[in-house]
């Protein structure tokens, strides 16, 4: 399927921020903070933990705000500025987690906390720009190929990485010193690809223009919670995609601090998350094109099942290869159960309220990521094992498929 040049670049918007997701949130900065904290004394049960509540804290930051930004950005013209404020500010602090002095720990969480509330926030708008660039046709096809050329992007940033990883900046970097140069890389990235989107795409669908928009956006997200009843297929989509959502997301976000708890070495991670990037690609393509042949809810509830299946694996995590395996498992279905889950919101809303109601869509799994790193930091601290705390997560993708097996099946979800 075809995409036109406003549609690919809004793709890019994904490509351009996946620096950051593979680098920062991922790859590096986990491995880097949890070095810099134990050389502090931080144990490295704790150092874990912390890395689980910082990203916690941050999401709830825009949990709180997404329903007013989304519904602020349905006036003319707020969307893009808004979009561009927060990709701005994610940019910026990825910059600042370069110039953080190592010893200072608690500084450098609180700058990924601050680039966190950038780069989610950022998302929330990009999400509803979705149906901006597309029609109920393309919904599928295009939040898939967002999702996969985001990981082909994270791809080629991470080869940037590892190039300097293995060469230590062609010898004149320490370890550090590449940590340090790989979030410059992050958001250099980010800017770089994000031009696309700020030269060719325009918000198509706003209410009227308001001479209030900020005191109006707070009634109309109270009015909209109190008629969420006109809207009953989406109210329950959101309350199954905020438990299974959780489960995707931490895994996510945990996967580099648990394969260390394991003892698998850096390099080796590294490696995995490349892989993982790779096998993404192609199957978030897949999901899209499942979603047209069968329809995007046979899809999510495909998704489900897998990942319910990933955390009952996880207990029987004790080697490298095991965990070789989870890995590839998560890549094959990540990409696609977040591109279907988008793609389906955006079938139910109305198009002219649609970052409305995307800020709800957003502050749901923001607040499913605030519970979901606390679970697995609380198992793991009382139970010393983060492959348990990883488990623990099953019960949240049970819930959510349970709620999503009662959804009817959409006249528009093909």
């Amino acid at each position: 399927m075809g995409f036109n040049k406003k549609q690919w670049s809004w793709i890019f918007y994904d490509w351009a921020n996946s620096g950051y997701g593979i680098i920062v949130t991922t790859a590096v900065l986990p491995v880097y903070f949890k070095s810099v904290a134990q050389n502090s004394g931080v144990t490295q049960a704790n150092a874990t933990a912390f890395w689980g509540y910082a990203n916690s804290f941050g999401t709830l930051i825009v949990s709180i705000l997404a329903p007013i930004l989304g519904a602020l950005a349905d006036y003319p013209h707020h969307k893009k500025k808004l979009l561009s404020y927060f990709s701005f500010l994610g940019i910026i602090m990825t910059f600042g987690l370069a110039i953080v002095p190592a010893s200072q720990w608690q500084l450098l969480l609180t700058v990924y906390i601050l680039s966190i509330i950038g780069y989610s926030a950022g998302n929330l708008f990009y999400d509803s720009f979705l149906t901006d660039v597309a029609d109920n046709s393309k919904m599928d096809a295009l939040s898939s190929n967002g999702y996969a050329y985001g990981y082909l992007g994270g791809v080629l940033s991470f080869i940037l990485f590892l190039v300097l990883q293995l060469t230590n900046g062609f010898g004149m970097l320490s370890s550090y010193g590449v940590a340090r140069w790989s979030f410059v890389l992050a958001a250099v990235w980010w800017i770089v690809f994000f031009i696309p989107l700020l030269k060719n795409v325009q918000q198509v669908y706003s209410l009227p223009e308001n001479p209030h928009p900020i005191i109006s956006s707070f009634k109309r997200v109270w009015t909209t919670i109190t008629h969420l009843r006109k809207y009953k297929v989406a109210a329950w989509f959101l309350v199954a995609y905020f438990f299974y959502i959780d489960g995707v997301d931490t895994i996510f976000t945990m996967a580099t601090s648990i394969g260390m708890d394991m003892g698998i070495t850096t390099t080796t991670l590294m490696l995995v998350l490349l892989v993982v990037q790779l096998i993404a690609f192609p199957f978030s393509i897949l999901y899209g094109w499942f979603a047209d042949k069968f329809s995007a809810r046979k899809g999510i509830l495909l998704a489900i099942v897998l990942y319910f299946g990933i955390c009952l694996y996880a207990l029987k995590l004790t080697s490298t290869t095991g965990f070789w395996i989870l890995a590839v498992l998560i890549g094959t279905s990540q990409g696609g159960i977040q591109a279907l889950s988008r793609s389906y919101f955006g079938k139910l809303i109305p198009k002219e309220s649609g970052s409305e109601f995307f800020g709800f869509y957003n502050i749901l799994g923001k607040f499913s990521a605030v519970m979901g790193p606390v679970i697995v930091g609380v198992v793991t601290q009382l139970t010393g094992k983060s492959t348990i705390g990883v488990a623990s997560l099953s019960v949240l993708f049970l819930i959510g498929l349970a709620i999503f097996l009662m959804l009817p099946h959409l006249t528009t979800d093909k």
